[in-house]
């Protein structure tokens, strides 16, 4: 029988293309009908996990129905063409210029600002910032240039080490461990030269949640300069931070309020609500953006300035952003992430009540917590074996090593995002209690190999 596009009244599963194997590495010779291509995509992802029930990513799952109408209305701009949507773009600037006033910046119209198609992107443009402007500087001087540094956490998200990488800067890693938790200013004399171009402190550090104390970082970056008179920015890269503690905990001061704090980066697509991919940074003021990082551009009818990694890219999610800001405004913002940290440190005692689990930390920065294993609890299992028995339920609750001098501790995380509701979590903290129970009925050890981590920023 000869094959037909046009045949409406085949079964699904019997049209070509449902009855064979679909292609997987060339292009197929021949077409498909529409329904025939979509049915075969929607019948592949529906081995992806469930996105609701994914608590390793930070990364948003759920907007409302008004939020996915406004996504179909404009998935088809592209925001570098300023000339063609500049509508588009004057929103962008309403967006990065709300984040500085969030932010506190001294004056928003003073303030440079851009979206990304995520943090990653907003991280990388800070610290091009800072290496600029350091090069800059020490030309001036008449100094070597090769050698530049930036200092963190050993906790830091990987997309500073692809930085270092990429930029060749080379990083320095501050360790964590059980009596200083995150970067906290301890010991940061014996990490900075004149060759350090930049400090990163970090407002939600991704394998525990936890806040890095920005105020108490600067602190010790002030008595460095009166000491050595290095003169040391910080990057906040406030990922998941930024979206959170203007909201929750307002009366911290980790922002613009701090002189020393350049550039802030935050993912629209994490606690902004917004589905992925979106970025933001924004600079204290545009002098911190070095004039050479931006190109002025011909394209498409019209001059545009852009200092961007990306180039091309979609408008559609900063047209969402800026319907977040006007739909939920401060109030709902802080009432939509009120609602997720209280489920976090619902869950986070829930787990602590339970004999085999010590907490890292609870849920009460942003709302993500850790946990690890009492020592001594048990030889017969470990965290890896939890995350594997919550998986066989829908759950992903990823454990993994913590970073450098903490390698050998093992912890579990809970990221909680908007959509994660009472009664979900309700049912999460059931089963972790239950397969808890299982393992802790074992009498021999569960096998170990070809366990790996669960982890994801």
């Amino acid at each position: 029988m000869s094959e037909r596009l046009d045949s409406d009244e085949t079964p699904n599963f019997s049209r070509p293309g449902e009855a064979t194997v679909a292609a997987r590495h060339r292009i197929p010779q021949a077409e498909s009908l529409p329904d025939t291509a979509y049915q075969i995509v929607h019948d592949e992802i529906m081995l992806d996990g469930n996105s609701r029930l994914n608590l390793a990513t930070f990364v948003g799952t759920w907007m409302d129905d008004e939020a996915k109408k406004l996504y179909e209305d404009s998935f088809d701009k592209n925001m570098i063409d300023k000339d063609e949507y500049p509508q588009t773009a004057a929103i962008e600037d309403n967006c990065w210029r709300m984040l500085a006033n969030l932010w506190n910046a001294p004056d928003a119209s003073t303030a440079i600002g851009t979206s990304t198609i995520g943090s990653s992107e907003a991280c990388m443009l800070g610290g091009l910032a800072f290496k600029r402007r350091w090069q800059q500087a020490r030309r001036a001087a008449g100094k070597d240039t090769s050698s530049p540094n930036l200092v963190m956490s050993s906790a830091v998200q990987v997309c500073w080490e692809k930085f270092c990488n990429y930029f060749d800067v080379e990083p320095r890693f501050v360790p964590i461990s059980e009596e200083h938790k995150t970067l906290d200013g301890h010991g940061l004399e014996q990490y900075v030269d004149e060759n350090t171009i930049g400090v990163v402190a970090i407002m939600g550090v991704t394998y525990t949640g936890m806040y890095e104390p920005v105020d108490e970082i600067s602190k010790a970056l002030d008595a460095i300069q009166a000491k050595t008179g290095l003169d040391i920015p910080i990057h906040v890269d406030g990922a998941s931070g930024a979206m959170i503690a203007p909201f929750l905990q307002p009366d911290t001061v980790w922002d613009f309020r701090l002189e020393r704090v350049h550039s802030i980066s935050t993912s629209g697509h994490k606690y902004g609500l917004v589905y992925p991919g979106l970025g933001w940074v924004v600079w204290r003021e545009a002098q911190w953006l070095p004039d050479d990082l931006v190109f002025k551009v011909s394209y498409l009818g019209g001059e545009m300035p852009t200092f961007a990694l990306n180039f091309s890219r979609p408008g559609a999610q900063v047209l969402l952003q800026y319907y977040a800001f006007l739909r939920l405004g401060i109030d709902g913002y802080t009432a939509v992430q009120q609602a997720s940290q209280d489920v976090a440190k619902y869950l986070s005692a829930g787990i602590a009540k339970i004999g085999a689990f010590e907490l890292w930390n609870d849920g009460s920065d942003i709302p993500v917590f850790a946990w690890r294993l009492k020592a001594g609890h048990t030889k017969n299992w470990n965290l890896y074996h939890l995350q594997d028995r919550l998986r066989m339920k829908g759950w992903l609750v990823p454990a993994y090593p913590m970073p450098d001098d903490l390698a050998d501790l093992t912890v579990q995380r809970i990221v909680v995002r908007n959509g994660l509701s009472m009664d979900l979590a309700e049912d999460l903290l059931e089963a972790i209690q239950t397969e808890t129970a299982y393992l802790d009925a074992l009498e021999s050890p569960m096998p170990v190999e070809g366990q790996h981590p669960g982890f994801h920023h």
